[in-house]
Formats: C-alpha cells, sequence, structure tokens
C-alpha cells in the first residue's frame, strides 16, 4: 500500500495531472451549462419581444432639443476657459460647499488675466 507522505515522482505527477483534469472537466461543463442557459434566455426574450410588423406603426422622425439632464441647471457658458479647467473648478466650488454638483448652478465661468 502507497503511502501519501512518501510519494514517487511518477505517482506525484499523475496524482497532480489526474486532479488538473478534474478540475478543468467541472470548468467545461460549467461552461456548457452557461452557454445552453443562455441560448435558452435569448429564446424566451426572443419569443417575448417579438411584435408582428402590422402591428408597429411609423414614427416620424422630429428633430428634438436636448432636454437637460435630471438635476442639472441648464447651459454654461465658458469664456476664455477649457472645458477641463471649468469642470475642476466646478468640483472644487461644489466640495468646498459639502453640496453635490447638481444642486449647484454656474452660469458662466470666465479666466481672469
Amino acid at each position: 500500500m502507497n503511502d501519501l507522505v512518501n510519494l514517487a515522482i511518477g505517482d506525484a505527477a499523475l496524482i497532480g495531472v489526474l486532479g488538473y483534469l478534474v478540475v478543468f472537466l467541472g470548468l467545461v461543463l460549467l461552461m456548457i451549462v452557461v452557454i445552453i442557459l443562455t441560448k435558452v434566455m435569448i429564446a424566451k426574450a426572443g419569443k417575448a419581444a417579438a411584435v408582428p410588423v402590422a402591428e408597429t406603426a411609423p414614427v416620424a422622425e422630429v428633430p428634438v432639443k436636448a432636454a437637460p439632464a435630471p438635476g442639472s441647471a441648464g447651459d454654461l457658458k465658458l469664456y476664455d476657459t477649457d472645458p477641463k479647467d471649468a469642470a475642476m473648478i466646478m468640483a472644487i466650488v461644489a466640495d468646498s460647499l459639502g453640496k453635490p454638483i447638481n444642486e449647484l448652478r454656474f452660469k458662466s465661468i470666465k479666466e481672469v488675466k
């Protein structure tokens, strides 16, 4: 009977290779399960999203001016200032006031020379 403390090099290599094979076999099986589940979910979503063409109405393309993002205060005018510098100034002001930047309104930023 072999003792597990004093293994020969060949036995240790065989045990190591078998261990790697078991791990990789488990990973391959997991990959197959994930691929199958992905295909099932895509097929299920495709059936739910399938809408007959007759029910869809043509959409008229109307150019719409983008509304400001929620929490924004509108346009900002920059005079002799890079947008990157303006963003840093706004962040510094918001930090020093201890308020979120979306609660502040900046109308314009001008570099004083």
